[in-house]
This record gives C-alpha cells, sequence and structure tokens, in this order.
C-alpha cells in the first residue's frame, strides 16, 4: 500500500452559512453554524487516506475540548495518529464563512500549531520508506524547513501545499520536489497574474507544478516539458472549503502509486469535485470507490 506522511496543521472549523458574505462594517443573518474538524494538514491527511493510502500525521493539538475530537477524526479515517502530540492550551481553530455560491472567507488561529517548531527523532523515523511527505503553511516557516529537509534527507518526496500564501525561502523551494499552488497563491509568489507565466516562474524554482485554477481545473508543469490542462469535473459546489486539500491528498496518493502525469491530474480532479458537492472539510473528502467511480465510464461512453 502506498504510504503517506503528513506534516501540519490541525483546527476545528468554526463554520457560519450565510446566503452572501458580510461586508465590512454590515451584519448577516446565517442559516446555519456548525463545528467540523479540519485545518490544512488533517484535511490532506484524510483525504490521502480515504484515496487508499496508508497515512501517518505529524502535528500537534491542544488539550482543550477540541483535541480529542480532532484526534478522533483523524483516527476514524484511518490516520496513524502516533505522532500526533497534545500540547497544553488551546486547539488550531479556523472561522470561516461559507456562502450560498459555495465561496469562503476563512481566518486561521493557529492555536497548538503554532507550537510545533520541528521533528523529533521518532517523527523522522516515522517518515522512513513513505513515498510522500504533505508539507502546508499553517505551521511556523521553522517547522516548514524542518519537515522539508527531513523529508529530503530521508530520499522521501517533498509536496507542498503553499496556503495561507506568503513569501517561500529558497531553502524551503530547494527541498520542494512538487508545489501545488492556486491560482491566488501562485500569483503572490511569483508576482505574476496570468496562470502560465505564473507556472513558468514557479518551475524555475521547483521541479513539478500543480497550478489550480478552481472551476477552470489545473494546469500543470514539470521541466522540459510542455505545460498540461486538465479540465475541472462540472459540479455544482456548495462549499470549496476543502477542495485544495483534496486534490493535494489525492494527486499525492496517484503520483505515489505511479500514475502518468495526466493520469494522476484527473483522479485528483474527480477527488476534489465530489468534495465540493459536500458540506465541511474532513466531512467531504471522498473514499477510493467514490473516486474510481467518478472516472468510470457511464453507459455507452468509451473508456
Amino acid at each position: 500500500m502506498t504510504a503517506i506522511a503528513v506534516f501540519g496543521s490541525a483546527n476545528m472549523d468554526l463554520v457560519a452559512y450565510v446566503p452572501a458574505a458580510p461586508r465590512s462594517g454590515e451584519t448577516v443573518t446565517g442559516r446555519e453554524f456548525r463545528t467540523i474538524p479540519g485545518g490544512k494538514g488533517a484535511n490532506q491527511a484524510v483525504a490521502a487516506a480515504r484515496a487508499g493510502a496508508s497515512v501517518v500525521f505529524l502535528g500537534a493539538v491542544g488539550d482543550d475540548e477540541f483535541g480529542p475530537r480532532l484526534r478522533e477524526t483523524l483516527d476514524h479515517a484511518g490516520v496513524d495518529v502516533r505522532r500526533l502530540r497534545t500540547v497544553p492550551g488551546a486547539s488550531g481553530v479556523a472561522h470561516i464563512v461559507v456562502d450560498d455560491n459555495g465561496g469562503n472567507r476563512i481566518i486561521v488561529i493557529p492555536g497548538a500549531n503554532g507550537s510545533v517548531t520541528g521533528l523529533d527523532d521518532a517523527d523522522v523515523a516515522a517518515l522512513r520508506g513513505c513515498d510522500a511527505l504533505l508539507l502546508q503553511l499553517e505551521l511556523p516557516m521553522e517547522a516548514v524547513l524542518a519537515g522539508a529537509r527531513a523529508g529530503r534527507a530521508a530520499g522521501v518526496p517533498v509536496v507542498l501545499t503553499p496556503a495561507p500564501a506568503r513569501e517561500l525561502p529558497a531553502d524551503l523551494l530547494a527541498d520542494v520536489d512538487l508545489l501545488i499552488p492556486n491560482e491566488h497563491e501562485a500569483a503572490a509568489i511569483t508576482g505574476a497574474g496570468e496562470p502560465r507565466a505564473a507556472l513558468a516562474a514557479l518551475l524555475e524554482r521547483v521541479p513539478e507544478v500543480a497550478l489550480t485554477m478552481g472551476e477552470r481545473g489545473v494546469l500543470y508543469g514539470s521541466r522540459g516539458a510542455e505545460p498540461l490542462h486538465v479540465p475541472a469535473v462540472p459540479v455544482r459546489a456548495v462549499d470549496t472549503t476543502a477542495a485544495g486539500d483534496t486534490f493535494a491528498g489525492a494527486l499525492a496518493v496517484a503520483r505515489a502509486e505511479g500514475r502518468a502525469p495526466a493520469e494522476a491530474l484527473r483522479f485528483a480532479t474527480a477527488a476534489a469535485a465530489l468534495s465540493v458537492q459536500r458540506h465541511g472539510a474532513s466531512t467531504s473528502m471522498p473514499s477510493r470507490a467514490e473516486i474510481d467511480a467518478a472516472l468510470s465510464p457511464r453507459p455507452g461512453e468509451r473508456s
């Protein structure tokens, strides 16, 4: 079985559903409120596990009321949580507003995630033999740097989702094998607003890039090859909160299984399309059977 390690954040998502997000100084009445386990790291771990991988999660939760639920959610999804630390204080939280078009606005408060500064010997041992290491930017940068270095030293391909968008140190990018930004993050990193220009600029820094563009699909590039565009699956989105994390987790699994880029991107795109049709973060990730079914030809179609 494919083995994936995820070093990242675990947050409790505090989600308000509204017809339209409030403007500055405006109060609106929401339709519903939910507390849903999330965090970019935990989301990617759940997505990878449901997509068919054996997953180990490295990170931290607080000793508050959210910590046990975050741990239980990962464990229930089949993620190995033996390296998930419990630290004094609050767990990370994300305040999320979701509108009727499926769009979202998010404020993340790190909590326990902010206490993670690196990996210990047992964490590093857990990386060995994995087929990929997934990183994001909801941990302190020193932890992300340490994770990338450890992955490189262990010979494990390093996959980075550069979110929330911020300046990326050159020594971090030197250890990254695959970068998965959305178009806004790619523009923030490169200063190039046009996706193909941003892709070209990113490929000067990392070997492979999968640049996600929402309903316009994904633009993939690797050094020395022509860019590849894979269209999105047309669906009606109800909540896009974890679409990028679902894509990243599924793509890491597909690539680790040895699939060619186009096939791997279609697998990840199908997973993301399924996720946006459901509410919540960890509650929206599809199973491997669901992804395979979405990719199977319908009666009368050619395979």
